[in-house]
Formats: C-alpha cells, structure tokens, sequence
C-alpha cells in the first residue's frame, strides 16, 4: 500500500470512528431553543470578522453578528486579549465582593448616560437580556407599586416568564398558563404596514393620538381621571423595534409618547439590548429621539458576545441604595470579572474610536446598494435602516403582501453555502424577523468594510435570484 493509501486508510478509519455529531444532538440537545428554526442546522468550526467557517471549510458572511451580540467583530483582539490577561489574574469571584472591573464598567457607563442625558442614575449588572429586563421590572415595581406595564405590539423582550409577559407574541406565552401581569399592547408605529391603514406623510402621528385617547376617560381601563393615577407602571420599548423586523419610528414619536407618560407618572424602560452600543451609529439607540428614558436595559454586544454580562442603568431616584438596597436583586454570576473585563474593553474600543461618523457612514452606502437592489426586484418590498440596523421586508410581486415561503427560501439557501463569489464557494447568514417573519434585519459587524457590503449584496441577489426559480 502506498503512503497516501496509507493516508487515506487511516482517514477513514478514524472518520468511521467518530461519533455522528448530529445524531447525538437529535437525541440529546433539548429543541427547545432557536436551532432547529431551520430544517438542516449548520454546525460552525470558527470565526473571524465578519465571517463564519463552517466544518468543511466554506466561509460564510454573517451579517446578524450573533442578533447584535458581536457589533465589533468575531475574534476580536483586543476583547480576547483582555479576556486572556483576566484568566491569569482574577477568571472568578464571588459576585458579593468586589472587584475593579466591575466599578469602572459601571462609571464608564453611568458617566456617559450623565453626559447625554444629563441625568445622574447607576447601573447593575446580570447575565444575558431576559435577566436584565427581569431586574428593571423589579425596580419599577419598587417604585411604582404596580405590577401592568404598557408595551408594543412587536415588541421583544425576552423569554423567561417576566420578559414573555412583556414580550407581544402570544406564542412565547400559550403553553406556559395564564400570564395575570400580561403587558397591554400598543400599536407601534410601524409606518410601511400601519394597523391603522394611515399613510406616514399625513397622518399627523395618528398611531400616538390613539394612545393619548386611552387617558381621556376612567372607562378606557387604564387611568382614575379623579386622581390622574394610571394603573400601569410603565412602557417598555425598543426605539428601533428588534424581533419586531428593525422598525424605526418617525422622528417626533417618542418624545410625543415621552410627554404623555409624564403626565401620569408612567416610566418609559428603553429595552437597548439590540441596538445598543452604536449599533445605529449612536451609542443608544434612543438618543436618536431627543428623549431621556427612566431605565436603559442593555447586553449583547456590551461584552461583544463573550462571557456575556446585561445591565440596567437607572436615575438615582430609582436605584439608590435607600430605595434598593442590597439583595433587591441578585444572580451568582452577574457582574464576574471575565464579563466585566470584556465590558470594559469593549468601552475603551468605543472610546477610542470613531464610530459617531463611521456607522452612519457604512450604514447608508449599505442602503444605497440595498435600494439599486429593490429597483431591480419587486420582491424587495422595503428596505430601511438607521446606521448599521437595517431591514429587508421580503413581499410577493406586488411589493407589499408578506412573502414568509420566500424569505425562508433565501434564508435556507445561504446557509446550505452553496452559493459563489469571485469563483469561491460560500454562505451568507442572515436572521429573520419581523410581524410576518418577512424581513431581514440586518446586523453587520460595525468593522464590515465596502468590499464586505459588496459582497453581502452580491451574494443576497444570488440567494435572492435562486429562490425565485425554486418559487416558479
């Protein structure tokens, strides 16, 4: 036998001794989570930038960056090289002491909410989206004393039991019984598919007009006009709706809703855990909106999708320690030394960088070759965005009614990594979202470069263009 039957011998023998990785996990993964959304998941061997790398080598261009969790790029240097220093010093701690990382995270954030907002507040830290979103109920139960809360229609906040009862689609809800503390759902201002069948250029905000009406009398269910107490605490939002399919609102929306809340005591929680952290070319979303929110709840790319840590941050009049003091909240890892390491890392990156003018900058050339795309295709019903969070509504020919088999199709397609580009063959990731699951929202790493977009479009038109043949 020859070396290289030899070789291949000994390949062969040692791939018929591995375990069936995917019959493994059709029998021992739970489905509960997201990963079978798609018939035939993929499995990922490594990362780097903006790209995926499957286990037979294709290179995949992500452009959800992990839902927003990665805004600064898959192996990040510097974030793993802090991560690597932390490992050696202090990798974990008890989260009832103390220790540096933790405090500097929090002042870096805290100052810089005082600076834009002019509002002096404190953070607390947990782990992942739903734990913060948990945390911020229970301070504006603290605060308020009452348990109802307003939110939007489309509105994503999570999936465990508080954060679904916030969360608009009733499928998170149905099979886990009856949700007493269930949110009352508001029209969002989604202007392309209006619930109020209104037109954006004139409808002089008539989605907001309709909230407002809901305090003109007792019998609307939500105020005593005797006392102007309204039974509900709060509203929860997402400035740029996330799930919901990357809505953005009309300018003026939020500080209208804002001055309405006000009136009656209601706090307005801003959810920022997709769109934080300059993903739409402004640290918060929300600054985009002339509007200081009670509580900003944030995660994701805080930690740029390592060790990750969430938080929430608070005006004082909310979180001081007389009026929430130690033990209010609490959970073994929040605030570890590897998440706040890679927090703080990640706010020098900010810091240091200049992503005010470059976001906005790569988030309209983006649109641009987005828009040339729609002209070319009616399927591409509407394409928006604000820096780099961007949506792809996906519709039938006539450019409006939803295309949920298309969108699937498309998605499916870029992750079988069959398709080309510069004579390679490759994948393109995308997620999915919105009311009708049509959209595509779009998360690219804030370092995506021209040629990255470029690619992106051209390999989106070739899934885009084999879907349509699948469809005929």
């Amino acid at each position: 036998m020859s070396q290289k039957q030899t070789a291949i011998a000994k390949k062969t023998e040692k791939e018929s001794a591995a375990p069936d990785i995917m019959k493994l996990e059709e029998k021992y993964c739970s489905w509960g989570d997201t990963v079978h959304y798609v018939p035939n998941p993929n499995i990922f061997k490594s990362c780097k930038g903006s790209f995926l790398y499957d286990d037979k080598g294709v290179e995949y261009l992500d452009l959800q960056m992990l839902y927003s969790g990665v805004n600064f790029g898959y192996g990040n240097e510097r974030v793993t090289n802090a991560l690597k220093r932390q490992l050696d010093k202090l990798p974990q701690l008890a989260c009832q002491y103390l220790h540096e990382e933790k405090i500097l995270l929090a002042a870096n954030i805290a100052q810089r909410i005082e600076r834009t907002f002019e509002e002096a507040g404190r953070c607390h830290f947990n782990v992942g989206g739903s734990a913060a979103v948990e945390d911020s109920l229970k301070l504006v139960r603290s605060h308020t004393k009452k348990n109802l809360m307003f939110a939007f229609m489309g509105g994503y906040h999570g999936r465990t039991l508080a954060a679904s009862a916030i969360t608009s689609s009733y499928r998170y809800r149905e099979k886990f019984g009856h949700f007493g503390d269930r949110a009352l759902f508001v029209p969002y201002p989604y202007c392309f598919r209006c619930p109020y069948e209104k037109k954006r250029e004139s409808c002089s905000m008539f989605c907001l007009k309709q909230f407002e009406k809901l305090f003109e009398t007792e019998y609307y269910g939500v105020v005593n006009k005797k006392t102007s107490s309204c039974e509900f605490g709060a509203f929860y939002i997402e400035s740029i709706q996330g799930t919901g399919g990357y809505v953005i609102p009309p300018q003026d929306y939020f500080s209208g809703l804002k001055e309405i809340l006000d009136r009656y005591n209601i706090l307005m929680v801003d959810d920022e855990i997709q769109m934080g952290f300059f993903r739409t070319g402004k640290f918060w979303a929300i600054e985009h909106f002339n509007v200081a929110p009670d509580i900003i709840v944030f995660g994701k790319s805080l930690t740029n999708g390592m060790n990750p840590i969430s938080g929430i941050w608070a005006k004082e009049k909310l979180i001081s320690p007389k009026v929430f003091g130690p033990g209010s909240t609490h959970s073994t890892f929040s605030s570890n030394p590897l998440g706040t390491t890679a927090g703080l890392e990640t706010m020098k990156i900010i810091d240091e960088s200049n992503f005010a003018t470059e976001v906005p900058k790569k988030g309209r050339y983006f649109i641009s070759r987005l828009k040339a795309l729609q002209k070319k295709y009616p399927q591409i019903g509407d394409v928006d965005g604000l820096g780099l969070a961007l949506r792809i509504e996906m519709c039938q020919n006539d450019g409006y009614t939803p295309n949920k088999a298309l969108t699937d199709a498309m998605e499916e397609i870029g992750l079988g990594g069959k398709l080309s580009a510069g004579g390679k063959r490759m994948g393109l990731v995308l997620d999915v979202g919105g009311y009708y699951k049509n959209v595509f929202t779009l998360a690219p790493s804030l370092y995506i470069t021209e040629k990255e977009i470029d690619l992106g479009v051209e390999l989106f038109e070739e899934a885009l263009s084999k879907a349509i043949k699948q469809a005929s």
